[in-house]
């Protein structure tokens, strides 16, 4: 018998389909009170590390109340999902995977670049590995999730007037060195910098190793964060970059009859497979594909 409890419902009981939670089509997010209307295909795009943050109890696609609806479309809108999460870095998000969605697959009046490497998918086994139209760096548009939270502490003067009372509270002057704590390593943006002192300090070749090989992939070791923000009522900064992933597939320009050449840097292509490895570990570095 299958595990799933819905075939499970269709199988013994088919009288009771109109049971079955309703597939949502889009979701409705409340970010600390600004919505977005999301359709689930978007959703399920995300890299993990980012739906993690968006939804620490797991994620749900299914309309909560499905027993007790008639299917229809307004209810959908009715359900709104409060979401923990900054509404500016959810935008900004979903701005990059939309443009690198667009650019990659094409648009109604605009190829993309994956009609362009077509004939890469015919290419010999040696060429790519046993089977070209499995190598998802061929199919799919890489992109590198990179993800920081850094909880900071602050020490105040001992002749200051900055303490808390005796229910833990801090007081205004110790409110005000903690923002102005916040307000300087929110000017420091640079993504590698405290990851390229670790590896002075203590000599750890995995970070450095890790570090080149995202440089060769798609960052640059001056790069700054993408987003970066202050988290309301904590003294956590929270911090996301978004780069497209180098895979080795160079598109050139369109040639005069029309044509858009495309090469293969096999040597990049490896470090970019290299990186995927990285898939099952978002707290570091967390590649996505976009469907």
């Amino acid at each position: 018998m299958s595990s799933s409890p819905i075939t499970q419902v269709s199988q013994q009981a088919p009288m009771q389909t109109s049971l079955q939670p309703q597939l949502l089509t889009r979701l409705l997010l409340d970010l600390r009170g600004r919505r977005f209307s999301v359709d689930r295909e978007t959703i399920m795009n995300l890299p993990e590390s980012v739906l993690l943050c968006l939804f620490p109890n797991g994620l749900v696609l299914s309309r909560q109340s499905a027993a007790f609806s008639d299917g229809g479309e307004a209810e959908e809108d009715e359900e709104v999902y409060a979401v923990d999460f900054d509404p500016d870095c959810f935008a900004y998000v979903l701005d990059f995977f939309r443009n690198a969605s667009e650019a990659f697959y094409g648009t109604g009046t605009n190829p993309g670049l994956f009609a362009a490497q077509q004939h890469l998918l015919d290419g010999s086994p040696s060429d790519f590995g046993p089977a070209a139209s499995q190598n998802p760096l061929l199919t799919k548009q890489a992109i590198i999730v990179l993800r920081e939270e850094l909880e900071y502490f602050a020490i105040p003067p001992k002749d200051s007037e900055a303490a808390t009372d005796e229910h833990g509270i801090a007081n205004e002057p110790l409110l005000e060195i903690k923002r102005q704590c916040g307000a300087n390593i929110m000017e420091k943006r640079n993504i590698f910098t405290a990851l390229q002192r670790n590896v002075h300090k203590e000599n750890n070749v995995a970070e450095q190793h890790l570090i080149d090989m995202l440089c060769m992939s798609g960052f640059d070791r001056e790069d700054e964060w993408g987003f970066r923000a202050i988290e309301p009522s904590r003294c956590c900064i929270s911090s996301i970059a978004l780069v497209l992933l180098k895979t080795g597939i160079i598109h050139h320009p369109a040639s005069q009859n029309g044509d858009r050449p495309v090469t293969v840097d096999y040597n990049q292509m490896a470090t970019a497979q290299k990186l995927l490895l990285f898939w099952r570990k978002p707290a570091v570095s967390s590649p996505s594909l976009l469907n």
